[in-house]
């Protein structure tokens, strides 16, 4: 059975920052490279639920959720739905302002994907190798 931790997150800006730290702060001890990388995706995850969905709303909240296991560890933000689904956005020009955000999960996971829940919120997940395989 994976080990797991979660912690909500009110759905404000600044609370991306403050995710980003409690991901940090569970792989203390890990490769850097690894800790980077976690701490990118939530932050890009994060973020995403904040400004695309109705997380960024009044009274919004975001959750992330990091398990364990001996090979992986998975990084999970559950945000309040919105009305586009997310996807990696061709970008077509070097000047483009944003819409890398999942490009750049996809560069750092091993996998990564898109659950919806019931009533309306997704679960967004990335997983990342522990080690080189």
């Amino acid at each position: 059975m994976p080990k797991q931790w979660s912690r909500i997150f009110p759905g404000q800006v600044w609370q991306v920052a403050e995710a980003r730290h409690f991901v940090a702060a569970l792989l203390e001890g890990e490769p850097s490279s690894l800790v980077e990388d976690a701490a990118l995706v939530v932050g890009e995850l994060a973020a995403n639920a904040v400004r695309h969905t109705r997380s960024g709303w009044y009274r919004g909240w975001f959750l992330v959720i990091v398990g364990f296991t001996d090979d992986i560890v998975r990084i999970q933000v559950v945000d309040q739905g919105g009305d586009n689904e997310p996807m990696v956005r061709s970008v077509n020009a070097p000047l483009d302002q944003g819409g890398r955000g999942l490009m750049l999960v996809s560069a750092c996971a091993k996998d990564w994907g898109v659950k919806d829940r019931p009533g309306g919120g997704r679960r967004i997940w990335a997983d990342l190798a522990r080690v080189d395989a």
